[in-house]
């Protein structure tokens, strides 16, 4: 057998074979013990960083933010205090969504070191370096781990905000975001993203199903397909050459995967080894969270 047709649980298993005989070489054992802790609260390196951030994250987005706060403050700091203690400690948010301020309470109290705190900023504003501060007042730290340009559908999109890129630079530079990236709603846009050298982190929109991911057209809601997902694929392998964190979204299909098959299909497709660096789901309970906690650690283990 070839050896790249062995699976991971099947390397596991051989390996633990030869455990009890006391026959595996230095060093195998360590990645065994690797290997057999994939999960999705593993905090994983992001592209070139140099950080780290759970499998999972926590977004408060879905629908642009009005799912999560139509749940309540309460409701809220308990659904991101329960993926906390489940080690999702990646929060995914944007100051369109309007949940700054909400995730500034639902984490008080608990040590800020140990999130990834991701927001982006949307259009080109007058003064992007007074916006980056109101960001950090709002979500209450003196630091955001990633800030990223948000839902950029053109082509040019580098060259029309370099305004933005640049002050996202500068920002960068002087510790106040430690990573700058992109969020894009189109192919052309997203072509130029995965080339681009500015770009630390993309966000990108991925399911096998092809809902609500990225499309030819240069419009952020352009129709899109299982045709469109091998293009989209194509630019994941040119990102990874370019050393880019890569963070998948839309994993449930902005929501519209209401059936299990789904949604295991989704976050099987999302978890093939090399694909992502880490994933967001938009969740609004507890049993969405301990499900995609399962769903991701079964694709793991057969992986």
């Amino acid at each position: 057998m070839s050896r790249t047709m062995i699976t991971r649980r099947r390397f596991i298993q051989g390996a633990a074979a030869l455990a009890g005989a006391a026959l595996i070489p230095p060093g195998i054992a360590e990645t065994i013990a690797g290997l057999a802790k994939k999960s999705a609260n593993d905090l994983v390196e992001l592209g070139r960083t140099g950080l780290r951030l759970s499998r999972l994250g926590f977004g408060a987005g879905s629908h642009s933010g009005s799912v999560q706060r139509s749940l309540g403050h309460e409701g809220f700091n308990r659904l991101v205090r329960h993926a906390y203690d489940q080690g999702i400690t990646y929060i995914d948010t944007a100051d369109g969504y309007k949940t700054h301020s909400w995730i500034r309470e639902a984490i008080q109290g608990l040590p800020r070191e140990k999130f990834f705190i991701l927001t982006k900023m949307g259009g080109i504003p007058e003064d992007p370096a007074a916006e980056i501060d109101r960001f950090r007042r709002e979500l209450g730290t003196d630091y955001i781990d990633c800030l990223l340009a948000h839902c950029k559908i053109h082509t040019d999109w580098d060259e029309s905000h370099k305004k933005l890129l640049d002050a996202f630079s500068e920002a960068k530079q002087k510790g106040i975001i430690l990573s700058h990236g992109v969020s894009c709603h189109s192919l052309p846009a997203l072509e130029k993203a995965a080339r681009l050298d500015w770009v630390d982190v993309n966000l990108v929109r991925v399911n096998p199903q092809g809902v609500r991911v990225d499309a030819p057209g240069e419009d952020w809601n352009d129709d899109s397909g299982p045709e469109h997902v091998p293009a989209v694929l194509e630019q994941l392998k040119i990102m990874r050459e370019h050393g880019h964190g890569i963070i998948g979204m839309k994993l449930i299909g902005d929501g519209e995967f209401t059936s299990p098959e789904d949604r295991e299909k989704s976050i099987r497709f999302a978890m093939q080894p090399g694909r992502l660096d880490s994933a967001v789901i938009g969740f609004k309970s507890i049993q969405e969270i301990d499900e995609a906690v399962s769903r991701i650690n079964a694709a793991l283990a057969d992986v």
